[in-house]
């Protein structure tokens, strides 16, 4: 029978859609389970073969749990704000929105013509007004809430004023900016723009100076996740370090329990280890050194008690206090605020231009350049509190503002990176750990020795010096033992237009909430979407949007007057808002009471089963937790951890095409392009290098300009190929109009060969395999099997079309089990036990691999099953049935289809899996290899359940064993039950 997957699959997708056959109940008596997809950003470009790759995972466990009795929740949706739809946007003058929703529409066609099992009636986009209401509410939350650390959790700002009403900041325990102390009177007393500054201080929202990765190409602030290499992720624009006033999340307050959580979760492993490392939990001492020229004076003479005061000294957090007496200079951030009074006139001009060169490159890229060493000395000294030496101090862009205080105590005996630095300028390096190492060479790190050169640490191990410095440190009061976290709070502002309205406006300086009712709060219609004349970010060009405080409304700009009508904050959220709780608002889509009734997020908990990359472990899968927490904490859902099982896909990798083009370095010449086979042709054996240095003759370059002439390689569009390995001439000179008249040197056969490489699959490599075309040739069942034949889920793997071929011969030898020629054509008959041992190992088989997500090798098994059932020409029900309820998840259509044809009259979606019955796969007889002396010379079928005895009798008397024995008798007979016969004679 002719398998048409074009009609059957259309056919499906219609009914699908028409009946709601995914539609998802929110109270059911069945058991929950909730599988999620990685929020897709809707790019132009649309979807490529390798982003399915996680969502046919997800739909196969959603297909499998509904089998197994669950009632699932498998929605789908679109972060749909980024920067993409606004440079677009900047562009062409089109407002983003329009972009986005025909980006979304291009997106969900192609997702529906895969067959994915979502339930499309619970789609949300960030950027609709009725979902970022709530991501707008979040934020009013977090600004009206502080981290009390006795309680440890998230409560309402009130609790925080009522207590400074009461007692001041006496036995305070916050989360906070900078220390404060005051009373409850002088509280009481202070005006209210006095207290909202104070608020800020502890606020989970807050706003306050930040040094930020600025493009000013792009005119916003990016994440670091979205910077490389120093320039932007999109468009490759420059990217400086700059400070700014931004908002900020207190993600920090959340370090502790963000640590904790990651050992009960069902993570990978290398993403649970890129979490703790980010945030960076170490144990050590702040330790305060006074500035020289500061230290304070008794009766005219230095006093030996060095008390710092609030301006003279430089706060250091060191994980090994205990090599203190080893500090020989200290290194400050070329951004921490002290530099600036620390560095004196002589050294002014040298320390401005390190900062400049330094403001160019990331906190990351700093981090990861470990081998290059610069720095610029300030001019000033500090002391050593133990040593009571001075210490010069400089700047360097190793130390980071983002981790401890933005100041290091260097200790280069026992530092890799400080060590390089003495050594590059010239500084003073002391031992003060055993070792037997020559430190002035190479720094010793370990922590198994003991002290020396260290006074009263002399002899003592690392624990025990640790303890004695720290007590020393106390006494003497320059600091304290302490816990210290790498991971900085979360910049929350974007100076750009596609966003998500922050929700405040400004009074006498200070930020206020709107009101919840004055929710959402939209975007503006403006003229430019870039920023202003000014320099306001692009919300500054909006005629409305101020807020009228008497009449609780947004109006015209013109009718600030700062008495009722003030300005409005005019950045906007960044991206990861909107994603940090989308998996709550799947619960409740349409609730426009609430972001999620309590009932339903009591219901649906957490996500079951979360997929998608591993590049958002310290981005989204990050905030997603804080917010979760924070949420949990102010009592509005239940759920600890909002993903509780995750699995990163690896990528479907592209077969790039290259092609070989000619440059010179220091000349701008016309390129020519040659077919790659004779790039490994010598002189003697090609002659297309007279071709080309003939060809630049009659361009007019001389012999010596020729012969600096070089070949790269230009990545060129795979669609252009004509088989695997060669160019389509014609189509490559009409590709670009720079190719139009290209001169191109071919081989022998007239070919233009091309290298083909596998790399990342992606739009700017040119690689790109629309899954479109091959739904469209080989159908969407056949996209699904074969992307997760490919390898194990969570490996990259490269795409290869031709392959797509096998599995559609599969497709079609599995359609007409059911059919005799082009009649359908299943018996009643009762199945053989052959038929039914295939039918129950392809069930043991495809259940254990598809609950350890080995979806590939359960592939194979189908494979397996339908060869064996076809060779036995099984059309039994009893076998073709249950076969089809299990290939299902993985062919949703096909299987559909012949469901219809069985005669049912409901979806095979929610029809129950099949049992394993053991039984079935009880070997009846086994096949003895039978050896002698070691090698096998025939085979002996005997039944499974004799013991060795009984072997051993029926194998001697056998007729072939006495004719190779020729009567001769055996030393040794081994048999093993069920495995081999072996006779030594």
């Amino acid at each position: 029978m002719f398998y048409d997957h074009k009609q059957i699959e259309q056919k499906w997708q219609k009914f699908w859609e028409e009946n709601q056959t995914y539609k998802t109940e929110n109270n059911s008596t069945k058991p929950k389970f909730y599988v999620l997809d990685m929020f897709p950003y809707p790019s132009g470009a649309g979807l490529h073969v390798g982003h399915p790759l996680g969502y046919i995972a997800s739909d196969i466990y959603a297909r499998f749990k509904r089998h197994q009795g669950f009632n699932v929740l498998h929605p789908i949706g679109y972060d749909s704000f980024g920067l993409p739809a606004e440079q677009y946007a900047i562009q062409t003058g089109q407002h983003p929105a329009i972009t986005t929703q025909q980006n979304i529409t291009r997106y969900e066609e192609q997702l529906r013509k895969i067959g994915f099992s979502f339930d499309w009636s619970r789609e949300v986009r960030t950027s609709d007004a009725s979902y970022y209401k709530w991501t707008q509410w979040i934020f009013i939350e977090l600004f009206h809430s502080w981290y009390n650390k006795t309680s440890d959790k998230a409560e309402s700002i009130e609790t925080l004023v009522e207590y400074f009403s009461k007692f001041g900041t006496e036995n305070l325990n916050a989360v906070q900016n900078d220390e404060l102390n005051f009373t409850a009177e002088e509280w009481n007393a202070a005006d209210e723009n006095k207290k909202q500054d104070i608020l800020l201080n502890y606020r989970l929202a807050y706003r306050a100076e930040t040094t930020v990765n600025w493009c000013p190409a792009l005119g916003t602030v990016l994440a670091n996740d979205e910077v490389k290499d120093g320039k932007s992720e999109r468009g490759g624009y420059p990217v400086f370090q700059k400070k700014m006033m931004q908002w900020s999340m207190r993600i920090t307050a959340y370090s502790e329990r963000l640590l904790q959580g990651l050992q009960k979760l069902d993570w990978p492993q290398p993403l649970k280890d890129s979490q703790e490392y980010w945030i960076g939990k170490s144990q050590g001492a702040a330790v305060k050194f006074l500035v020289d020229g500061s230290q304070l004076t008794v009766d005219g003479r230095n006093s030996d008690n060095q008390q710092p005061t609030t301006d003279n000294y430089i706060e250091v957090f060191t994980t090994r206090p205990d090599t203190i007496f080893g500090a020989t200079f200290m290194v400050l951030a070329p951004e921490n605020p002290l530099v600036s009074t620390l560095t004196t006139a002589e050294q002014k001009s040298e320390v401005e231009n390190y900062i400049e060169e330094t403001s160019k490159k990331t906190e990351r890229d700093r981090m990861a350049d470990v081998k290059n060493v610069s720095g610029a000395f300030t001019g000033s000294y500090a002391v050593n509190p133990f040593t009571g030496k001075n210490i010069p101090i400089y700047i360097s862009d190793y130390v980071l503002m983002g981790y401890g205080t933005g100041a290091v105590m260097a200790v280069p005996a026992h530092d890799e990176r400080d060590h390089r630095f003495a050594k590059k300028f010239g500084l003073e390096i002391i031992n003060v750990i055993e070792n037997d190492f020559d430190i002035q060479e190479e720094s010793y790190d370990s922590k198994d020795s003991v002290c020396v050169n260290s006074e009263f640490l002399n002899g003592l191990n690392y624990n025990d010096a640790k303890a004695k410095i720290i007590s020393e440190i106390e006494k003497m009061g320059i600091g304290h033992g302490t816990t210290n976290y790498r991971q900085r709070d979360a910049v929350f502002s974007r100076q750009r237009y596609w966003g998500e309205p922050v929700p405040v406006y400004y009074k006498e300086g200070m930020p206020y909430t709107l009101p919840v009712s004055a929710l959402p709060l939209e975007l503006p219609e403006v003229e430019k979407y870039l920023p202003t004349e000014d320099g306001d970010p692009p919300l500054g060009n909006a005629k409305n949007f101020a807020w009228d405080e008497v009449n609780q409304k947004v109006v015209a700009v013109d009718l600030i007057d700062e008495k009722t009508v003030f300005p409005m904050e005019l950045s906007t959220m960044p991206g990861w808002a909107g994603s940090s709780w989308y998996f709550l608002r799947y619960m409740d889509p349409k609730n426009d009471g609430e972001f999620c009734a309590k009932d339903l997020s009591d219901y649906w908990g957490g996500v079951d089963l979360y997929i998608g990359g591993s590049e958002h472990a310290t981005g989204h899968l990050l905030y997603s937790r804080f917010w979760n927490m924070f949420l949990k904490d102010r009592g509005y859902i239940n759920q600890d951890e909002p993903f509780q099982k995750l699995i990163n896909q690896g990528m479907i990798l592209g077969m790039s095409a290259f092609i070989a083009e000619s440059y010179h370095e220091d000349n701008k010449i016309t390129p020519i392009y040659i077919s790659q086979d004779l790039l490994a042709l010598s002189n003697v054996e090609s002659d297309w290098i007279e071709k080309k240095d003939s060809f630049y003759k009659n361009e007019g370059l001389d012999d010596k300009t020729i012969s600096g002439i070089k070949f790269r390689y230009l990545h060129v569009d795979i669609s252009l190929l004509k088989n695997e390995s060669s160019l389509d001439i014609e189509k490559f000179k009409q590709w670009r109009s720079e190719f139009n008249n290209a001169f191109i040197v071919t081989n022998d056969k007239g070919e233009l060969k091309v290298l083909r490489e596998v790399e990342k699959m992606s739009k700017s490599k040119y690689n790109v395999v629309n899954p479109d075309d091959i739904c469209e040739e080989y159908g969407a069942d056949c996209l699904r099997l074969y992307e997760m034949f490919l390898g194990p889920l969570e490996q990259s793997k490269p795409w290869n079309t031709q392959g797509l071929s096998g599995v559609y011969g599969f497709l079609k030898k599995f359609y007409n089990l059911y059919f005799d020629g082009d009649t359908f054509s299943v018996s009643d008959e009762e199945p053989t036990k052959a038929e039914l041992k295939v039918l129950h190992t392809l069930i043991k088989k495809f259940t254990f691999d598809i609950q350890n997500f080995s979806f590939n090798t359960s592939v194979s098994q189908f494979m397996i099953a339908v060869n064996e059932l076809q060779k036995m020409k099984c059309n039994k029900r009893a076998i073709l049935e249950p076969l089809a309820v299990i290939i299902s998840p993985y062919a949703p259509h096909i299987c559909e289809e012949l469901w219809e044809k069985l005669g049912k009259n409901t979806s095979i979606e929610f029809e129950k899996l099949p049992e394993l019955n053991e039984a079935y796969l009880v070997e009846d007889e086994i096949n003895y290899p039978v050896s002698f002396n070691g090698k096998m010379k025939f085979t002996l079928a005997l039944a499974a359940d004799l013991d060795a005895k009984q072997i051993e009798e029926i194998a001697m008397s056998n007729e072939k064993v006495q004719e190779i024995l020729a009567g001769a008798n055996p030393k040794k007979i081994i048999i093993v039950p069920k495995k081999i016969i072996n006779i030594v004679f």
